[in-house]
């Protein structure tokens, strides 16, 4: 971790095999459920002032690390999850940006209207938009890092992702993006490639840290009108 943080590190909170049991392609076996399989450190600031501005504004830096594992034939994955809409009426975005590895962003309407699994690779950003909800998976090889930032304003909604045993897709190893049979038909399935978003300020390859010690603009985190319609 030395690599993608300078600052303290406060102990993770870790996803084991039992928390992410109910949303698996598969049962996981004899796999004992108290094996961790990812780590979240949450609110995480280089320093005083940045912890204040942070907190001022909002907003959580986090960093969460994924190891490359297979359970059940499927990549390993967050456990996947909604956010709500702000006062507005507009569900609040998230963005992340890859720090080392490879990911795939499965982002999904509730609706289900849309669903599109984005790839992002090292240094790459991904905007979670308003109204989709997302599972970050590793399908790669290495050590999946990723940081992002959120609104400190709602908590994170399960329950859908937890109903439906996982996202509206599993990727599985050998057989690429399998349709969950819980849900219903999906209308429309696409991949890409993470785009940057210059009009805000946020380019691949920068050092998204930069955005909080540089106390950048980051309204739209909290206000989603801003980023509703780009």
């Amino acid at each position: 971790m030395n690599r993608y943080w300078k600052g303290v590190l406060p102990e993770p909170s870790l996803r084991t095999v039992g928390d992410m049991a109910g949303v698996l392609a598969a049962p996981v076996g004899e796999r004992d459920p108290t094996t961790p399989l990812y780590s979240m450190y949450r609110d995480l600031a280089m320093s005083a002032d940045d912890r204040d501005w942070l907190s001022r504004q909002h907003i959580r830096y986090d960093i969460t690390v994924i190891p490359p594992v297979v359970l059940g034939g499927e990549y390993v994955k967050t456990k996947g999850h909604y956010h709500p809409n702000s006062p507005s009426g507009i569900g609040y975005p998230e963005l992340y940006q890859v720090l080392s590895g490879t990911a795939h962003f499965l982002l999904q309407q509730k609706s289900l209207s849309d669903v599109v699994a984005v790839a992002a690779a090292a240094g790459e950003f991904v905007m979670i938009p308003p109204g989709y909800g997302h599972v970050s998976i590793n399908s790669g090889e290495e050590v999946l890092v990723m940081a992002n930032l959120v609104s400190t304003r709602f908590a994170s909604e399960y329950a859908l992702y937890e109903e439906l045993q996982g996202g509206a897709y599993y990727k599985m190893e050998g057989n690429g993006w399998v349709m969950n049979p819980r849900y219903p038909m999906v209308s429309s399935f696409r991949e890409m490639s993470a785009r940057d978003a210059p009009g805000l300020g946020i380019q691949h390859g920068m050092d998204m840290y930069d955005l909080v010690s540089g106390s950048a603009d980051l309204s739209f985190l909290n206000e989603p009108e801003k980023i509703a319609d780009r």
